[in-house]
């Protein structure tokens, strides 16, 4: 992606620092405070947009998703944005987009838009605690994995005619595998940029080896549900990821049932593998699921 600020790790707080807190925090406030502790380093809503977000979402539509919340018992809407593919003969197919930490859904407009000059019309939305959606309520992993069934269930309404599919980027792959294994009419699934579990990516970093995998409350266990998933699979990773390493999207790959393909973008980082990866893109799209944008 082209004038990307440098980024924050979207796992929140340095780990070494994380782990200690997560150790303090379960001994002086118990589970309940560990829990809402992890929330916060691993979702890490920004209250201010990105830099140049807004200006990249001129021109997309703002759409709002009402429903009754079954996980806090009360109503709530999310705040979307709507991006049509045009002059399609025929219903263009339409996408999904759930985005990764930090930044709202606007800080995805940029790959949004390549998204849609792959050919598909994209809905783009924010979890309850981003952007304009439920603003102030603190994220979790429930939480957005309802989040994105509201809007699953909202696309189908809105376009009852077209084949939909399913985008998640970082955090987001794990929330889109999750939605796909519980629902049975998504067309396919990409994942770009995501993980196995937020315990794997964990022991990934230099304080991995510390045992705290069983006061982990947002495990985001993607590998544990990507074999019940009901169509083909695109699972996209950079090769010089540094935030997330593409072993752990390659072993997310593996425990797949077929049909999928595993594509690796020599020299994409975490945050420009859709750029620098278009055409690799556009091919994969074409041979996995039949699309020609």
């Amino acid at each position: 992606m082209p004038a990307v600020p440098r980024p924050t790790r979207r796992f929140g707080l340095p780990l070494a620092l994380v782990a200690l807190l997560l150790c303090l925090a379960l001994l002086s406030a118990g589970c309940s405070s560990l829990d809402t502790q992890q929330r916060r380093w691993i979702f890490q809503p920004a209250a201010s947009p990105w830099r140049g977000g807004t200006e990249a979402a001129e021109g997309m539509q703002d759409v709002w998703i009402a429903f009754d919340s079954a996980h806090t018992g009360q109503p709530t809407r999310l705040h979307g944005l709507w991006h049509p593919h045009p002059g399609a003969a025929s219903p263009a197919p339409v996408l999904l987009y759930l985005h990764g930490a930090r930044w709202d859904v606007t800080g995805s407009a940029r790959r949004v838009r390549r998204m849609q000059e792959l050919g598909f019309s994209v809905l783009a939305i924010d979890y309850r605690g981003f952007g304009r959606s439920a603003p102030g309520e603190l994220p979790s992993e429930q939480m957005a994995y309802e989040d994105a069934r509201a809007a699953w269930d909202w696309l189908a309404v809105q376009h009852p005619g077209a084949p939909r599919y399913i985008f998640g980027h970082s955090l987001g792959g794990a929330i889109a595998i999750d939605l796909a294994a519980q629902v049975p009419d998504e067309t396919g699934l990409i994942v770009e940029g995501s993980f196995t579990s937020v315990r794997d990516v964990f022991s990934q970093m230099r304080w991995g080896w510390l045992p705290l995998g069983p006061l982990i409350t947002q495990r985001f266990d993607a590998q544990a549900k990507v074999a019940n998933i009901g169509s083909p699979l695109l699972v996209v990773h950079g090769s010089e990821d540094r935030l997330i390493p593409p072993a752990l999207g390659k072993a997310l790959y593996d425990r797949a049932a077929a049909p999928k393909r595993w594509l690796l973008v020599d020299g994409g980082s975490h945050h420009n593998t859709n750029a620098v990866g278009q055409s690799a893109y556009r091919e994969a799209l074409r041979e996995l699921f039949g699309l020609a944008s």
